[in-house]
């Protein structure tokens, strides 16, 4: 079995999904276990790199003993932190294209209903002692809503969405898609979505093409008050055109998951526009993935990747560096 060095610290139940998803198409070889002579040999030997961020879990010499791997599977779904010019030219780089769909679908869901029944501004009104009962919410039997990514994240917000009434349209790369949906189109479409949309969801990759993807032109085409929900990234929209576009149009709404400058460790979370001052901004802390057995799930996800890899057959969330360099 080709060796697959996996470089972060697995738990116990990490390993063990490791060890199933590979299904014995690759021996898994723990890195954090090994010193020495020992970690460097495995590192030289390995074909396959599983990891969270390779850029922490190698060093600088580290990374240069690589030179018999063919692929890097990362855990993360998004690639837009990976340093693509430390991985050589020929090496595969995979992210884990839909492995966190189902909590992060049903966290847009969660944000897309809170806000169309407007229960941010219903609950701080009530907080405040005006028991308002003619304030109106919006009614998503029969709304349309824009999937901008339609990978397995953006086909899970779809099943989630039909259930309760939403018609999807949906942006791929393709144009096409098998799953039962109003409109597929490609990003050449996006302006007929935004117009159409009385939801958008952002599901997509950050990449080149995608990044400041929705700006002041964009945001002005969707309806005075649509619900944007952004799962990806914050990067994906102009931070300062859509604080303003919110301060302008009390009607519009945003639930925000993914955010402009994250931080890591015990750095303190702080934003350049007071988003979280406005009454129809819904905010959580990028953990729409974040639920009981997810991570481990992921790994899983991967490392099935990893056995496809091995076997020769096709896997899914390969990168495009032109994307990302």
């Amino acid at each position: 079995m080709e060796p697959v060095l996996v470089t972060f610290d697995a738990s116990g139940h990490q390993r063990e999904a490791i060890e199933h998803g590979l299904d014995g198409a690759g021996e898994p070889v723990f890195l954090p276990d090994l010193a020495g002579t020992d970690r460097a040999d495995a590192i030289r030997r390995a074909v396959v790199l599983l990891s969270m961020s390779w850029n922490r879990e190698l060093d600088q010499d580290e990374r240069a003993m690589t030179g018999s791997v063919r692929l890097v599977q990362f855990v993360s779904a998004g690639l837009d932190h990976v340093r693509f010019d430390d991985i050589p030219p020929g090496v595969a780089v995979a992210g884990n294209s839909g492995a966190y769909a189902g909590p992060m679908a049903e966290h847009a869901l969660a944000m897309a209903m809170a806000l169309a029944k407007r229960l941010p501004q219903r609950h701080a009104a009530l907080r405040a002692g005006d028991f308002d009962q003619r304030s109106r919410g919006l009614r998503v039997l029969g709304m349309s809503c824009g999937v901008v990514g339609f990978g397995g994240i953006g086909k899970a917000v779809a099943r989630l969405f039909r259930a309760v009434g939403f018609r999807i349209l949906a942006i791929n790369s393709s144009g096409r898609t098998e799953e039962p949906v109003e409109f597929c189109g490609t990003l050449t479409a996006l302006d007929r979505v935004l117009r159409d949309a009385g939801a958008l969801v952002l599901s997509l990759p950050l990449t080149n093409r995608t990044r400041g993807l929705i700006g002041r032109r964009e945001l002005d085409l969707m309806r005075p008050n649509a619900i944007l929900v952004n799962l990806a990234r914050g990067a994906l929209v102009d931070e300062d055109a859509l604080f303003e576009h919110l301060e302008r149009n009390p009607e519009f709404t945003a639930g925000l998951d993914a955010w402009w400058v994250e931080p890591s460790g015990n750095e303190r979370f702080e934003l350049r526009r007071p988003f979280l001052d406005l009454p129809n901004v819904l905010g959580s802390p990028h953990n729409s993935a974040i639920v009981p057995g997810a991570v481990t799930d992921a790994i899983g996800a991967a490392a099935r990747n990893v056995a496809r890899f091995l076997r020769g057959e096709e896997i899914v969330g390969l990168a495009d560096r032109a994307d990302y360099t």
